[in-house]
């Protein structure tokens, strides 16, 4: 086996000399790509929805496109696409042959220069803007590649897409690593930021807490920094009273994980004052869960250090 670098192994493979790597920065990857649909209010609709985004200038007749849409509107799916270049595969096929056979997307940015509308007609061109030299991270040894592309409206720049990738080996896990893994059947923590914290301060207090827009009033879930509705900054909390019914739900078979036991329900549920939340549905067997069921708020301890909103079926009398 070769020598590593920092300290990792490469598998069996010898590292690449980074100037065959360097050579593939500003090889173009696509050029005068066209999107496969224009912009269009259905798709708009759609990724609103999803969102749970109901801010009214992605609505009617003088609708614009979410700016967070930009990359939708060049996406392929499983077709091809004219305008495409080899050079994205070539840089891969020389990584993978050199052991680098893993990837994991690991940020990108975006910058939006005018609204898309309906109707729009999408062409996008890319190129590799940059490889990195060889990093070591905890997931293991690789290259970083940045990708920019920009989306265009008749030839007018719309939005630009940053987008990086790592490409590396495996690291080999450590003792530590090892026993983290044995360690598995502790249920994973949530993502506490700014922006929620107060919600899982709530949690801690048995009490569930529901954003209030002080301006318009409305109310929001999950958390946001602002109102979908009128754009307000400025907000405050009510605690929900608990009753709720089944909106929606599905039953997790696979895949196996040691902190769930599955067949276990997960459910969007609607609390009685409008807003809806995904939790686990106890009460009840998997399988006899239904849509309109009653359901009342509980706190589950899931461990020493961690409790979570469920919501328990409400036998009828």
């Amino acid at each position: 086996m070769s020598a590593g670098v920092a300290g990792q192994e490469f598998m069996g493979h010898e590292p690449l000399a980074y100037e065959k790597l360097k050579a593939f920065e500003g090889r173009v990857a696509a050029t005068e790509a066209a999107g496969l649909d224009p912009v269009n209010a259905p798709m708009i609709r759609h990724w609103c929805e999803a969102m749970g985004d109901t801010n009214p200038a992605y609505q009617g007749p003088d609708a614009i496109a979410p700016p967070t849409m930009l990359q939708a509107w060049t996406m392929a799916g499983l077709t091809s696409y004219e305008g495409r270049s080899p050079a994205h595969d070539e840089l891969f096929a020389l990584l993978d042959g050199a052991g680098y056979t893993s990837v994991v997307a690991t940020d990108c940015e975006q910058e939006y220069l005018r609204p898309l509308r309906p109707g729009d007609a999408i062409t996008y061109d890319s190129v590799i803007e940059s490889v990195s030299p060889l990093k070591t991270t905890k997931l293991g040894t690789g290259h970083f590649i940045t990708t920019r592309m920009n989306v265009r409206v008749g030839g007018e720049v719309a939005g630009t897409h940053l987008f990086r990738i790592l490409k590396y080996t495996p690291a080999k896990r450590s003792s530590s690593q090892a026993a983290a893994k044995k360690d598995r059947g502790r249920r994973p923590r949530p993502v506490v930021n700014r922006d929620n914290a107060g919600f899982w301060e709530g949690v801690a207090e048995h009490r569930l807490l529901i954003q209030r827009c002080r301006a318009c009033e409305t109310l929001r879930f999950p958390w946001l920094p602002g109102c979908n509705t009128c754009g307000g900054q400025e907000w405050d909390t009510v605690a929900a009273s608990g009753e709720g019914t089944v909106y929606s739900y599905v039953v997790m078979h696979h895949p196996p994980f040691p902190a769930f036991d599955p067949p276990y329900a997960v459910g969007l549920i609607e609390l009685a004052e409008g807003v809806r939340i995904v939790s686990n549905v106890v009460g009840v067997p998997s399988d006899k869960v239904r849509i309109g069921m009653p359901v009342r708020l509980e706190f589950l301890a899931v461990d020493d250090e961690l409790e979570l909103p469920v919501f328990r079926v409400v036998e009828e009398v």
